[in-house]
């Protein structure tokens, strides 16, 4: 099979097809951009392309499919060629569709906790040596491509995304999928620039549910209203299986959880990420994994890239870094470590990144949101809004929205840094969000400055 991609480098793009080419594929790629971990990445598989771009010759009647990525516009020439000679084309969940089509489809949905939960049920998985194929947005320490595709496995677990498919096709990504076995984590409304109300965000999950497969299972978060809404909404003929906070303890900066009157030691922690262990418990249950199964691998899962990430850390300090931006996100990452370090102070910083977040209309969401925070960081760059388009916002818009007390907003990276610097870390935890990254700051050298700091 000869295969094209359109926008490789895309953090799934680049993936999918690092995984054809391990399948043998002849596989074949343009991007105008690609950036760090996506292009060292394809560069080892010989998968970068020379020039960067969009070059009609890439396109020609040998190829078998062209797999478009959402970075691509409609107006790509590569596209409009690949269209006008007939050739194959896919968007990348309707490619995973395809391969995974006769196989039991896992599709972990939601708001938020997807990528994590996605990434325990893949662990469990992987830890008793039960093959399976998969997508996962981030990177799972131990395993070095994302996507895993095979001709000979039972299960596919894939993390249902909401976002659009393509630029030729609006339907959100965990449409394609039609699920044998989901799981809905939550519902915080995001993504505004394609979904302008909370309802018609709201009605993608009620799609989603009801695109399960008859006789199917929907797993979903008993402590979310809106979730629970939508599961009662539904007329699909499916079992239902609630999950909710499970029973632990933390002690000495340790979280366990609580088992038949047994602990379990954990390397993860918040109540997020225990909301995601029993939905992930649920799952692997109707994959044929007891709890006693799941609670002995869970115990050595370490958390997926970017997701309440240890960077660095001493006794006196611990520097996390994490993907959260949408105001649910922040505020129960914040929460998590204020619990974890009850003792100690937390500095956490966030940037506006997302379309959403910078949005005047949306800022609003934010109001509280860093309360729980000793001492909180707001982060935006100016460049970044003319780049999405948007009207400029300054930072007493920033502070009005938030209405968090002793906010501090920041529009350049470097005086941030040197304002962290000047912190006495010691007692203080620092914890950095953001789906971007704080445009180009070196997360793991600034916190070896912190550490050397106490040193």
């Amino acid at each position: 099979m000869r295969v094209h991609f359109i926008a490789i480098g895309g953090s799934a793009m680049h993936n999918l097809a690092i995984a054809l080419h391990k399948k043998g594929f002849d596989i074949t790629g343009s991007d105008d951009e690609i950036f760090d971990p996506s292009k060292s990445k394809l560069a080892k598989y010989g998968l970068l392309p020379k020039k960067s771009g969009w070059h009609k010759s890439n396109i020609s009647e040998n190829l078998d499919a062209v797999i478009l990525g959402m970075h691509a516009r409609a107006d790509n020439p590569e596209l409009i060629k690949a269209q006008n000679l007939g050739i194959k084309i896919y968007s990348f969940p309707e490619y995973l569709y395809e391969q995974s089509k006769d196989k039991i489809r896992v599709v972990i949905g939601g708001s938020h906790g997807k990528t994590t939960i996605t990434s325990m049920i893949i662990h469990t998985l992987n830890y008793h040596n039960i093959a399976c194929d998969y997508m996962v947005g981030a990177q799972l320490k131990g395993f070095d491509v994302m996507v895993k595709l095979s001709d000979n496995t039972k299960y596919m677990i894939i993390e249902g995304d909401e976002y659009l498919t393509s630029s030729i096709d609006k339907r959100p990504k965990f449409h394609i999928y039609k699920p044998n076995i989901a799981l809905l984590s939550g519902i915080a409304w995001d993504h505004i620039n394609v979904f302008p109300t909370y309802n018609n965000y709201v009605e993608q999950f009620k799609i989603f549910v009801d695109l399960i497969t008859d006789k199917g299972t929907i797993v979903y978060c008993a402590e979310d209203k809106e979730v629970c809404n939508v599961i009662e909404s539904t007329q699909k003929n499916i079992k239902k299986i609630p999950y909710s906070l499970p029973q632990y303890i933390t002690e000495q900066g340790i979280t366990y959880l609580i088992n038949n009157r047994k602990k379990i030691q954990l390397q993860v922690f918040g109540k997020h990420n225990l909301l995601n262990i029993n939905g992930a418990r649920y799952i692997c249950n109707e994959l044929g994994i007891s709890d006693k199964q799941f609670y002995e691998s869970i115990s050595s899962f370490k958390g997926a890239s970017k997701r309440l990430e240890l960077i660095a850390k001493n006794n006196n300090t611990a520097i996390f870094n994490d993907f959260a931006h949408s105001p649910s996100k922040l505020e129960a990452s914040i929460k998590a470590v204020k619990e974890q370090f009850p003792d100690r102070k937390l500095v956490a910083c966030m940037e506006l990144h997302t379309f959403s977040s910078l949005n005047k209309k949306f800022l609003k969401h934010y109001k509280n949101s860093m309360n729980k925070a000793d001492m909180p960081v707001v982060y935006f760059n100016p460049h970044a809004i003319k780049l999405k388009k948007l009207p400029a916002i300054t930072n007493n818009q920033v502070k009005d929205a938030f209405q968090t007390k002793n906010l501090k907003v920041f529009t350049n990276s470097s005086k941030m840094i040197d304002e962290l610097l000047k912190i006495n870390w010691k007692n203080k935890n620092l914890l950095l969000m953001s789906s971007g990254n704080f445009n180009g700051i070196n997360l793991e050298k600034l916190a070896d400055k912190i550490i050397r700091q106490l040193s």
